[in-house]
């Protein structure tokens, strides 16, 4: 039976003090006893709450005590709510053997540790679940702790069902691991205590740890599948509680541990090992325990608005570059990153214990049979140190134990990972070590799991002191909505996408840039780019400058000649030029392309960045990659391509024009008379700018409308878009001002957000607008009574002359947790023909038409619209002039930027 760890607790009865509760009740007469010690218990429970909390409070740091007191707290309301019962309300002062009844607490409640609002783990053990008076004390009980707004998880059984279900339920066998007696009577709670340890547990380790594991990582891929997801579970996420608790179960299971620290003289842990096991065990309780206060219920997530809020709690502050919720945060991934370390520490050497015993639950394979080890040794399958000395003598072997461990698939014998992480300061030693630095090259650029041996690097602290850069990064979250990742865990997730890549796994994903990596000239650059892109983040400058700098002088160290060099600082220093290029840029506008070609000047640097940005994107977290996305990347790259290869247009515009002009009329089967009159009506940025499907679309919707008999009516369609994953909507309507910002509205209306916007003017004076659209959710409207409601919203706000812009919704608490400055930017040389205005804000409905109605109101001419969003974060790019067509002058720049802030922030 585990012990609780009650001895943190000082001064238990100003918790509660049970004797004096228990005269309070015992001298309450029979009339109205239960409603009166009812409100008694009540208010015993909200003081000790208040005095759980005010400690907590005053020590911000003591979570565990503050754990062990609330379970302290309900295990004498439980005590004293039993006596009641069975005392007051339905004494039996002679029970008889079917007549015995016991409160056993499982789980947490048994561990003796519950956050402020956990839920109550009960058993109620009984001898015989038919007797009447078992039936009945187990009902006023629980009605009891239902009044007094307890979450009980409860449960009534036989010492024989408890058995039962233990040999079929996993769940219910840890459950009972952690039973522990309450009140009632105890020989019935010690026999099932008993029955279970020699009918249960003796000889079923293997069984128990296996499964223990499975259930681990199904838990771990719900969480997200990474201890460095930005919104942690600090409960159930990937090291955080459940898998230190999962750790002392396996010692509890398989060797009979009573407490944590009897791990050690299990040869589980080390004593440095488990000072560092307590550490993050108080942390995560006590973020735990702010967390349920502050939410004030069971919240076990820490979401963006609940970090400022327990970064306040703990006491973080302000330091110069980094706020006091990112210093907060980054120490709770710093814990999650040891509570990783030690489970593989744990899991490996339990292993080694169990197959000495011939119970061994996990095998390397070896994939690949090692060839020369240079004097490493092999264990069982995994790559382990001769003798304890073996890095003290050549600390460059720190670094050539991974390098081995990739070449050769192995895994790491626990052994090696404990001395490599005792002796992590001898790599001090070996930094400029061109053997040692040609050992971490061949790490980063290994081709089947770079990814992998980077994280166990990063685990035994050798990655972040080999290269301190890298080290600043580790844990270092990104306080944003749009970011998934900490800034390590983001860049070695790209390094393995990397490596997908290159092996060709991602071909269906990403064609192109599995093409390009054969054609590349250095594969060791890109690695080293990749590694870098962000090593400066957190340094309050421009992290592309500043890591261009960096890479400047740790990639000569690496062993990269001088071209690989240049070639790497110029990818970290622009890696955002093709993303910012395609995603905030009109592709179709001549300057764009010309501007983009400029700054890479290289087919080799074009294919470099292509991969660059696409594993960066990806690497932010789930969703980030959209078929869209891959398509204006892909347009971006090939028309750069042709002009780098070729150093000039290789046809002319109107040739261009002409070839889509004959793909049309053949696709259309048109008389020819039709199709030149279909040509001629619309511009040449229309044909170089739309899709031939969607041109072939937009020439069978103007004609289906023009076919009407009447006045002219605007023709709005709604279909999906494969290409993209959104829906394309085109509104073919007589041109008017405004007309965008009447469109934007009914969008906004119909709950509905603009991802690309095309407009274009016949020559006969109606509008034909291309749109991209998406639901809430990021996706297209596959429903066509979706669809067909989207259409209506629009239509009203067409038919409804000119409607007021949309009113800004309140933010969610979410959102609240985050600042985001407005910013209005005129991008004077960005287009020759137009005026682009770029505007910065927070993401919110209705953005888009509210800007839109800004320009309109202004008295302005929208060309294209270009929206990205970032999280909580919109950059929208407008492509404006004059109403007489010409770019706009200083006046109506600063006019315009006036009237955009004041929309934003409306």
């Amino acid at each position: 039976m585990p012990a609780p760890r009650f001895d943190l607790i000082a001064d238990r009865r100003a918790i509660i003090d049970r004797r004096e509760l228990g005269d309070a009740i015992a001298s309450l007469p029979a009339k109205n006893l239960l409603p009166a010690a009812t409100a008694l218990l009540a208010a015993a429970l909200a003081a000790g709450r208040a005095e759980v909390a005010r400690r907590l409070e005053q020590g911000p740091n003591r979570g565990r005590s503050a754990a062990a007191a609330t379970a302290f707290l309900h295990d004498q309301l439980l005590r004293l709510a039993f006596d009641l019962v069975t005392q007051r309300l339905y004494p039996n002062p002679n029970p008889t053997t079917s007549e015995r009844i016991a409160l056993v607490a499982l789980g947490g409640s048994g561990r003796g540790e519950m956050a402020p609002y956990s839920d109550v783990d009960l058993m109620l053990l009984v001898s015989d679940r038919r007797a009447p008076w078992c039936e009945q004390v187990a009902e006023a009980l629980l009605y009891l702790l239902w009044d007094l707004k307890l979450k009980i998880g409860q449960s009534m059984r036989t010492i024989d069902e408890v058995i039962g279900l233990s040999r079929d339920d996993m769940t219910i066998r840890t459950a009972m691991l952690e039973a522990r007696w309450i009140w009632g009577d105890e020989a019935l709670a010690s026999e099932a205590i008993g029955r279970f340890r020699s009918e249960i547990v003796a000889g079923s380790a293997r069984d128990f740890v296996t499964a223990k594991l499975s259930e681990r990582d199904e838990r771990h891929r719900k969480m997200g599948d990474s201890r460095y997801v930005v919104e942690p579970n600090v409960k159930d996420g990937k090291g955080g509680l459940r898998d230190l608790h999962t750790l002392y179960w396996i010692g509890q299971y398989a060797f009979g541990v009573e407490r944590p620290a009897d791990l050690v003289g299990k040869g589980l842990f080390t004593a440095a090992e488990f000072r560092r096991f307590e550490r993050a065990e108080r942390f995560f309780w006590a973020v735990r325990c702010h967390l349920h206060l502050a939410a004030g219920r069971a919240d076990e997530r820490l979401g963006f608005d609940m970090q400022r809020t327990i970064a306040a709690a703990m006491r973080y502050a302000d330091r110069p570059g980094k706020s006091a919720v990112e210093r907060f945060m980054q120490f709770y991934f710093l814990n999650a990153k040891a509570v990783g370390d030690l489970t593989g520490l744990f899991l490996a050497q339990l292993d080694e214990q169990l197959a000495e015993k011939n119970r061994r639950f996990a095998l390397p394979r070896i994939k690949r049979r090692p060839g020369r080890l240079d004097g490493f040794a092999l264990d069982r399958g995994r790559l382990t140190i001769p003798r304890d000395s073996w890095f003290a003598e050549q600390p460059a072997r720190l670094v050539e134990l991974f390098a081995l461990a990739a070449r050769y698939e192995l895994e790491i014998h626990p052994v090696a990972m404990r001395a490599a992480a005792r002796d992590v300061r001898r790599v001090d030693e070996v930094r400029d070590d061109p053997a040692a630095n040609a050992f971490f090259l061949d790490v980063l650029t290994n081709k089947q799991r770079p990814d992998v041996v980077l994280r166990w690097m990063n685990e035994a602290g050798v990655f972040g002191r080999f290269v301190p850069d890298f080290g600043r990064v580790v844990a270092q979250m990104q306080f944003d909505m749009y970011h998934h990742y900490t800034v390590d865990e983001h860049s070695i997730r790209a390094i393995g996408l990397t490596a997908a890549i290159e092996r060709g796994e991602l071909a269906d994903d990403h064609p192109l840039s599995t093409v390009l990596f054969r054609q590349i000239a250095s594969r060791r650059a890109l690695y080293v780019a990749v590694l870098l892109h962000d090593i400066a983040k957190g340094r309050g400058g421009d992290h592309s400058v500043l890591g261009a700098d960096i890479a400047s002088d740790l990639c000569p160290r690496l062993g990269l000649d001088a071209g690989e060099t240049e070639t790497v600082a110029w990818l970290v220093r622009h890696h955002l030029l093709m993303s910012n290029t395609a995603f905030r840029r009109d592709l179709t506008d001549q300057k764009t392309i010309d501007d983009f070609v400029r700054a890479v000047q290289s087919p080799e640097r074009l294919r470099l960045l292509l991969i660059l940005t696409v594993v960066d994107i990806r690497a932010v977290g789930p969703g980030t990659w959209t078929e869209w996305k891959r398509q204006l990347l892909r347009s971006l790259f090939d028309a750069a391509e042709e002009r780098l290869r070729l150093g000039h247009k290789q046809r002319g515009r109107s040739e261009q024009v002409a070839d889509r002009h004959a793909a049309l009329a053949r696709e259309l089967g048109w008389t020819r008379a039709a199709s030149r009159a279909q040509a001629r009506r619309l511009p040449d940025s229309y044909w170089l700018a739309e899709p031939p499907e969607w041109q072939l679309a937009n020439a069978r919707q103007i004609a289906t409308a023009e076919a009407r008999i009447g006045d002219a009516r605007p023709s709005v369609h709604a279909e999906p878009d494969p290409a993209s994953g959104a829906t394309r909507l085109s509104v073919f309507a007589p041109d008017a001002p405004g007309l965008f910002y009447r469109i934007a509205a009914g969008l906004a209306a119909g709950g509905a957000s603009v991802v690309e916007a095309r407009i274009h003017t016949t020559r006969d004076g109606m509008a034909l607008d291309n749109l991209l659209v998406t639901d809430a959710r990021g996706q297209g409207y596959a429903d066509r009574r979706q669809r067909a409601r989207l259409v209506d919203a629009v239509m009203k706000a067409l038919d409804a002359g000119e409607p007021a812009p949309p009113a800004p919704l309140p933010l969610s608490t979410r959102e609240k947790a985050f600042a985001v400055a407005t910013s209005v930017l005129i991008a004077e040389q960005a287009s020759t023909r137009t005026t682009v205005v770029e505007v910065n804000a927070r993401d919110r409905p209705g953005l888009l038409a509210r800007l839109a109605h800004a320009i309109h109101g202004a008295g302005h001419v929208l060309h294209s619209a270009h929206i990205a969003t970032y999280g909580e974060r919109a950059v929208d790019v407008f492509y404006v002039t004059s109403a007489a067509g010409r770019k706009l002058d200083r006046a109506a720049v600063a006019q315009l930027r006036v009237a955009l802030t004041s929309a934003v922030n409306a």
